[in-house]
């Protein structure tokens, strides 16, 4: 089994630019629809001061936010290649083995911002759809009525179609995306021609003197420019399937450039006809034009969505893997490329969330007031692993590193104060999903490190066992038994069990644990460790690594015990799982509340069968009770 997926031949850089483009920056692509709309809608006048403030504020969000903060430096923080929240705190978690406190600190953090990306997941495609259909308003203002059902038909039908895999669609990614930007760019270029003095909002000055006017009225405007950065992280997300160089090179060879041309053209169509303000990403736009845009918008739109459901089902996956979610079917729909696997749970959950939204609020006016909160609270986490993982570098350099926590973190904390503000009016809707999969995911953790604990107090070591056995002989059968093991160390409770009760033993017994290592693949060479006990060599315990972003195919691996002189024949092998159920001590120190979820979590967990590739008809499965 390779240590990672097969590459195909080395593709160039401005091709893989070219592929990003389609994926990376669909996200902060479609704010166009709707950012600069939502900052002037709580009244600010669309005079010459204001627009040009506006357009020096989203200036300098997307110069130091998405150019600076994250394609130079978070960039740099890559686990062997992978980014994303949970593969940075995997990162920052290496350096931190001999810190327990840190450790923790580390685990809560990414399981916080984690938690705050599911959040912000199920409002970006509803809010970025119905931006898109909502240009019907502007060329047919009787078929307003049609907005919301064609949003729910659009967005429902996306969700179904997860369940086939979207290799086949996602070719179509790129090129669609390449004509969204390039029109982008157009319609800035064709707007600024009429009103060329846009162009000094450059000015940081515009953006400090619209900021001391409005005074605490300007945190309700950062509110709104924090909707132009949305997407910011997907760039460091999506940097396993791309590179840094290519994203790096879409985004300031392509994708920059065409996002500020349009929103400087909106805001010379706002100097030049404030009335604009209905719609002004539409009403920039020739009329013949308006119907093939709202197309164009809407399949750019559904491509947000999809690489924002693609990237729930990574996340969950990574954090599945690292023991920080409860294991979920996982259907591997295709090799590679966009939707290569499926999550059921997670897509029908996220599903109904999206549409419960698009229902409730109606508009993407109104989402916008939820919209922002979990998006600067994922980027304040980000901000700190990043200067950890700096921290523990060893070229690292103190000044830089304290200077770069200083000026984001500052700047993120201006951000998440001002869509604070949003809270009474939606925004406590991802912050109440954000807690509620906090409580999930730290239930989880708990309750997994009371369990290890309580494996650990009643471990018995292999010489103790044999020991044992020498006192009380066992009948002996042939063929090998194969027994699944949390623990890396001493014989699992399956194993105990099953001697206890049915007083016979395999001729050749494995111990096998699977391992998953804080990084995303391990090297073929280190795959597997072997250890012999007794003098007759029928104890065995055997170790396999995996990174997190591997599958973890037992059968496959086991292979390769064949190749470190471990023979297994895997027709007549059978492989003993220890099935847990649990009960709790009245002193245990978890609340009542989270035992039962615990236990409902630990319950309906998937099967270690069908998540670790065993073979169904070489299964016995042992119940054992477990009192924490």
């Amino acid at each position: 089994m390779p240590a990672k997926p097969p590459a195909s031949p080395k593709q160039p850089i401005s091709y893989l630019a070219y592929c990003a483009i389609g994926v990376v920056f669909a996200d902060i692509g479609t704010s166009p629809l709707y950012a600069l709309k939502e900052i002037f809608h709580g009244g600010l006048p669309a005079d010459t001061d204001h627009v040009l403030g506006v357009l020096s504020l989203i200036f300098w969000a997307l110069a130091l936010i998405v150019a600076t903060k994250y394609t130079t430096f978070i960039m740099r923080a890559d686990n062997k290649g992978e980014g994303g929240i949970i593969a940075l705190m995997a990162l920052a978690l290496q350096g931190s083995k001999s810190q327990p406190r840190r450790k923790h600190l580390i685990v809560l953090l990414g399981l916080l911002g984690a938690s705050l990306f599911y959040g912000d997941s199920i409002i970006t495609p509803a809010i970025s759809v119905l931006s898109a259909i909502e240009g019907i308003k502007v060329v047919a203002p009787r078929f307003e009525n049609l907005v919301m059902p064609f949003s729910l038909i659009v967005l429902s039908a996306l969700f179904i179609l997860q369940t086939k895999g979207n290799r086949q669609l996602s070719q179509f990614f790129p090129p669609i995306m390449a004509v969204w930007f390039a029109v982008l760019a157009l319609l800035g270029i064709l707007n600024i021609i009429e009103y060329p003095e846009v162009l000094m909002a450059i000015n940081p000055s515009y953006a400090f003197t619209l900021l001391g006017e409005l005074g605490w009225q300007g945190f309700v405007i950062m509110g709104g420019v924090v909707l132009v950065i949305t997407g910011a992280e997907t760039l460091y997300a999506d940097m396993g399937s791309f590179g840094l160089k290519p994203i790096r090179l879409a985004w300031f060879g392509y994708v920059f450039p065409a996002l500020l041309l349009n929103y400087f053209g909106q805001g010379a169509l706002l100097l030049n006809s404030p009335s604009a303000l209905l719609n002004p990403f539409y009403l920039m736009a020739p009329e013949w034009s308006l119907y093939p845009m709202i197309a164009l918008a809407t399949l750019a739109t559904c491509i947000t969505s999809q690489a924002v459901i693609s990237g729930t089902f990574s996340v969950t996956r990574q954090a599945i893997k690292l023991g920080y979610c409860p294991r979920m079917d996982i259907q591997h729909v295709a090799q590679k490329g966009l939707g290569q696997f499926y999550m059921p749970t997670v897509n029908w959950l996220l599903m109904a969330s999206v549409l419960l939204l698009v229902i409730s609020f109606k508009s993407a006016s109104a989402l916008a007031s939820a919209y922002g909160i979990a998006v600067t609270g994922t980027m304040i986490v980000d901000t700190i692993l990043a200067f950890l993982v700096f921290q523990a570098l060893p070229q690292r350099n103190k000044i830089i590193n304290i200077g770069f926590i200083c000026l984001f973190l500052l700047i993120d904390l201006l951000f998440l104060t001002s869509n604070s503000l949003k809270i009474q009016t939606g925004g406590w809707l991802p912050l109440a999903v954000a807690s509620l999969l906090f409580v999930v995911m730290t239930t989880w953790v708990r309750g997994k490190e009371m369990l290890a604990r309580y494996l650990e107090e009643r471990r018995v070591l292999f010489e103790e066992l044999q020991e044992q056995i020498k006192s009380r002989p066992l009948a002996t059968v042939p063929g090998t038994a194969i027994y699944m093991a949390r623990s890396l160390h001493g014989v699992p409770q399956v194993l105990l069990h099953n001697l206890e009760h049915n007083h016979v033993m395999h001729a050749k017994i494995v111990v096998l644990t699977i391992v998953t290592k804080e990084e995303p693949y391990v090297d073929e060479a280190h795959r597997v460790k072997i250890r012999c006990f007794g003098d007759k060599s029928n104890f065995f315990r055997v170790k396999l690594y995996f990174g997190f972003q591997e599958e973890q195919d037992v059968r496959r691996a086991l292979q390769l015990c064949c190749h470190e002189g471990l023979e297994i024949d895997q027709k007549t092998v059978s492989f003993f799982i220890g099935s847990e159920r649990l009960a709790f001590r009245r002193h245990n120190p978890m609340p009542t509340w989270q035992r039962s979820l615990f236990r409902y979590l630990t319950h309906n967990s998937a099967s270690p069968i069908a998540f670790f590739k065993i073979p169904v008809d070489r299964v016995i499965e042992l119940g054992i009770r477990v009192e924490l």
